[in-house]
């Protein structure tokens, strides 16, 4: 799989090869990644598995686009929700400190810094696809907690910035570096109510 990257074409067992490439990836890296082990983990032959993606670094290209999709569709359902933005931004504080600090979202994580020195288009893929596209949303109802008078923000991306980075205080930098391998509700709690309070102490009007 060295030829230059195709339009990928989708067919019935399109999703069946797109989870096998995840395990496969998410476990071994770009580099350690086979075809031969990914076929294996999705159920299908090598020729079906090139049928879909002729080019390993695609492959690996549509799993991180669909995995930071999955992650920013679940992360911000929490703030497409009523409510005051205590509550809308606890809720999705808690789902976002989840994700950090689980298995599967460090191993995504450490996957995509570790390949994109080497493809960079794949840090640019998860860019998009991942903390550009939770930024848009969070701004997006930044700005709609403005318009209600809930809020007073000069820079909405700043600020939707502000606030991601408060969710990732501590835990996930402990997690990331292998210093703790679980946090309790309690960690996390702290962590959720902190952000949401530091943010409205800033922003709430």
């Amino acid at each position: 799989m060295t030829a230059e990257p195709q339009e990928i074409r989708k067919g019935r067992k399109y999703d069946q090869v797109l989870d096998g490439a995840r395990e496969v990836f998410l476990m071994e890296g770009f580099e350690g990644a086979s075809v031969d082990d990914i076929a294996r983990a999705a159920g299908v032959s090598k020729a079906t598995l090139y049928s879909y993606f002729p080019d390993k670094r695609l492959l690996f290209l549509e799993v991180v686009r669909s995995e930071c999709r999955r992650h920013a569709d679940n992360a911000m359902a929490e703030i497409r929700s009523s409510g005051p933005p205590a509550e809308v931004l606890g809720r999705a504080a808690r789902r976002k400190i989840a994700f950090y600090t689980s298995d599967f979202g460090l191993r995504m994580f450490r996957v995509f810094v570790a390949e994109s020195a080497r493809f960079p288009d794949v840090g640019r893929a998860f860019y998009k696809s991942g903390p550009e596209m939770g930024r848009a949303q969070m701004m997006e109802y930044l700005g709609q907690a403005m318009e209600r008078g809930e809020l007073q923000i000069e820079d909405l991306a700043l600020a939707a910035d502000q606030f991601h980075e408060l969710c990732r205080a501590d835990l996930f930098y402990r997690a990331i570096l292998s210093v703790t391998e679980s946090f309790t509700p309690e960690e996390c709690d702290r962590v959720a109510d902190g952000a949401v309070a530091t943010f409205l102490a800033r922003y709430g009007t």
